[in-house]
């Protein structure tokens, strides 16, 4: 007789749910890497423009291109800050998500300790089984001898 876990379903569908509480974790956390790829981006941005405007200060600039650095640099530090912005908010995500995988995590790790349990029991049942019928048969061999 094969082993049998009667919460084999229950188990299978808190594999799933762990499943996709991990890939939600993952997607949040690859949007929190890309987002610090965009904010290093931004700061070196920023870092090229004011070198670039150090560099040239002393030589003869038109007023509309210096106009214009300083607007660019303006608009780099908007985009830092929306950046900064969707950070926290995905940081907030972040741990929301990793609560949730956790428990995910804890609920399917309880039905596979108690299924391995299970099998642990149904393992040295199987095995003390098949030793009594071994005894039996050489008992049985020695007394027709």
């Amino acid at each position: 007789m094969a082993f049998k876990f009667s919460l084999a379903t229950v188990l299978r569908v808190r594999v799933i749910a762990e499943e996709r509480e991990e890939r939600l974790l993952q997607k949040i956390l690859y949007e929190i890497s890309q987002l610090n790829r965009a904010m290093r981006e931004t700061e070196e941005a920023i870092a090229a423009s004011n070198v670039t405007r150090l560099a040239d200060r002393f030589k003869p600039v038109v007023g509309r291109h210096l106009h214009v650095s300083y607007g660019g640099v303006e608009e780099l530090r908007q985009k830092r800050s929306d950046i900064e912005g969707q950070l926290e908010k995905f940081e907030q995500l972040r741990t929301i998500q990793v609560k949730a995988y956790e428990a995910a995590r804890r609920d399917r790790e309880m039905l596979t300790d108690m299924r391995e349990e299970k099998r642990g029991v149904y393992d040295v049942a199987l095995s003390r089984s098949e030793q009594k019928t071994l005894d039996d048969n050489y008992i049985a061999r020695r007394g027709r001898f």
